[in-house]
């Protein structure tokens, strides 16, 4: 072989091993999503749209009401079979007439690995079962809507039961829907830093971490200082995949950021469209929306490699997003319209080519019906990846 031939080899060799690298790189980061999805468990609030309906304010408020007793948008008679399904919040008024153990069992059926929900129940025929199964559990907690006692028991049964993490979430409804003031938001601040300041200790007590969730309510730059504020091991996020579009955040720039401090996740898809005061977003099954979901996966475990993904595919009309309206920035003092223009060209480039899934007015019945296939849908995209 000559010398301009061996040069050449060389020359091909070292331009070609960067390409080589990340197209290595970027085989083994898809490779450990699929092995991830293999292990997804299932959110309770997944089956939120067939129980509540599309109101999400009086779906949160529902959810301290028994079902006998049900507020004007919360469940009705013929939505009980549902309803009863899944765990109530513990400490909340009213009984419901299931307990944690046969919600694990109907996300078994379903093919889920895990559970994330509240516990209740008999506690230790519950840890029995999930060990039998070989399926893995969290809970679910309210910090602000209990009294410290109801908290710390919480979290005494969450471990009981073989948890070492609960998602929590602050806010029940949407940032931009709840509050018509800046003060009405610095006093939520206020009383929501109040509330992390005094369940700290209790999670330090029990070494037991709490996952708070992006629940269209922290904008990512506030959501990553409250980790750093409140620097606890026993202390970190519940990553939604999706959420912080609703605030103008980049999807995958919320992953980046907030990966280090991932303790549980709301994994979920994602379709957008424009409407006239901004745009709307659905979550729909896994593999079929915006989302890069294997590359948000890969990046979280490579932050944590212990966390676990729990599936919240909730069925339920699209969530209007009126990023356009005075109101909605009314919370948003250190925003300026870069967040604004490049959501929307994020919107535009990446908007549905079918109209969002419109399901409110399905009957209860065919409603629960949708819900269950879209759960589905998730698990068969998971094993096709596999």
């Amino acid at each position: 072989m000559g010398h301009g031939q061996t040069t050449r080899r060389n020359f091909l060799e070292v331009s070609l091993a960067p390409l080589a690298a990340a197209a290595f790189s970027r085989t083994s980061a898809a490779m450990e999503a699929v092995t991830t999805l293999s292990r997804m468990g299932i959110a309770s609030t997944s089956f939120g749209g067939a129980i509540f309906g599309p109101h999400s304010a009086g779906a949160q408020r529902s959810l301290t009401a028994a079902p006998s007793q049900p507020t004007a948008s919360g469940p009705t008679a013929s939505q009980a079979k549902a309803l009863a399904t899944v765990p109530p919040i513990p400490g909340a008024p009213g009984a419901r007439h299931a307990d944690t153990l046969e919600f694990l069992e109907r996300c078994h059926a379903l093919g889920a690995s895990g559970i994330q929900t509240h516990i209740n129940g008999d506690i230790p025929k519950l840890r029995a079962r999930a060990d039998k199964l070989g399926m893995w559990m969290e809970g679910m907690v309210s910090a602000r809507s209990s009294t410290p006692e109801q908290f710390e028991k919480a979290i005494i049964d969450a471990k009981a039961a073989g948890c070492t993490v609960a998602r929590d979430a602050m806010l029940s409804g949407r940032r931009y829907e709840t509050f018509n003031s800046l003060a009405e938001w610095n006093d939520w601040l206020k009383q929501t830093f109040s509330v992390i300041e005094r369940v700290v200790p209790v999670l330090e007590k029990h070494k037991f971490t709490l996952a708070i969730e992006n629940h269209k309510d922290w904008t990512i730059d506030q959501y990553v200082k409250l980790f750093k504020t409140y620097s606890s091991e026993y202390l970190g996020a519940c990553l939604d995949f999706g959420n912080n579009i609703s605030l103008l955040d980049d999807p995958m720039a919320v992953i980046e950021a907030a990966a280090p401090y991932t303790k549980a996740t709301h994994i979920k898809d994602i379709a957008v469209t424009p409407y006239q005061d901004g745009f709307a977003m659905s979550e729909v099954p896994l593999g079929s929306g915006v989302l890069d979901v294997q590359r948000m996966i890969s990046t979280i475990e490579k932050a944590n490699p212990s966390v676990r993904f729990a599936l919240e595919m909730i069925t339920r009309d699209p969530l209007k997003v009126p990023c356009l309206t005075d109101h909605y920035w009314i919370t948003f003092p250190d925003r300026d319209g870069i967040y604004l223009a490049r959501t929307l060209r994020y919107v535009n480039e990446h908007k549905s080519d079918k109209p969002l899934p419109m399901i409110a007015n399905l009957p209860p019945a065919e409603h629960s019906r949708v819900e269950e296939d879209n759960i589905r849908a998730c698990f068969q995209y998971a094993s096709r990846t596999a």
